[in-house]
């Protein structure tokens, strides 16, 4: 069987992706690819099987069927959904950033403030609000200067309003360093509007495609209905134009 020609682009590309528990297929005939530069958006309910999508992505298990092509410089940072700590352990901010094995005090405060939160640098881990937290794991995350980030429901615990300044936050450091991005997420109408591409997942990939593209399809519309549809217009933007791997724009399109 011959392998599929992968896009110079191109960081992950997956085809025709199986995987069972048993003799439940919780991914059917699933094709990804996710390009330097771009973000890319898992959505779909609750067990529709996108963490364990992400999981065959990044080799932390395998598929049963189908085949996975990885850009040989690829380096991942790894965002998860929440993390548990313990409040009578007595760790600052510095000394978790740490642990993910740089211990530069120099970029470890770049990237505070690059997010925001140098201020943050000798304060108790447990003393932080839920966004702050979050920009602590992603600030964790970009401290192995990946290629790919990797964001497991970014925004877990945090308002509405800081919800869409963390997306744009995200998508800033996309611009700024060129990086892949795939997110996990539930918040449908505000991480939509902060995305290039977006797969709406049912154990099988129902749509994709740009947000606006993916909110008038029936698919999404069965799964989410007519009001997120609605709603979801709120927040889409016109992503008319392109990136090199600098963040500098490199082609635009006129508007419309």
């Amino acid at each position: 069987m011959s392998t599929p020609t992968v896009s110079p682009r191109s960081l992950i590309s997956a085809t025709k992706l199986v995987k069972r528990f048993g003799e439940r297929a919780v991914l059917q005939n699933i094709s990804i690819d996710v390009h330097q530069g771009k973000i890319v958006t898992l959505i779909g309910p609750n067990g529709a099987g996108k963490t364990t999508l992400v999981r065959i992505l990044l080799g932390l298990t395998t598929a049963d069927e189908g085949h996975i092509e990885r850009r040989k410089d690829l380096k991942i940072g790894y965002m998860p959904q929440k993390l548990s700590i313990d409040p009578t352990l007595p760790i600052t901010i510095e000394r978790f950033l740490k642990l993910s094995g740089n211990r530069d005090p120099i970029k470890i405060r770049a990237v505070l403030e690059r997010i925001h939160i140098a201020h943050l640098l000798n304060s108790p881990l447990q003393s932080v609000s839920g966004g702050e937290m979050q920009r602590v794991l992603l600030a964790r995350a970009l401290l192995g200067s990946p290629n790919l980030l990797v964001l497991d429901e970014p925004a877990q615990g945090v308002d509405v309003s800081g919800q869409a300044e963390l997306y744009e936050l995200i998508g800033k450091i996309r611009d700024e360093t060129g990086c892949g991005v795939i997110m996990i997420s539930h918040d449908l109408h505000i991480v939509m509007s902060s995305t290039d591409e977006v797969v709406c997942l049912n154990h099988h990939v129902c749509c994709h495609g740009e947000p606006e593209q993916v909110s008038n399809d029936p698919a999404y519309l069965e799964l989410f209905g007519a009001t997120a549809a609605n709603s979801l217009a709120v927040y889409t933007h016109n992503h008319n134009h392109e990136h090199d791997l600098t963040g500098q724009i490199t082609t635009e399109q006129d508007k419309p």
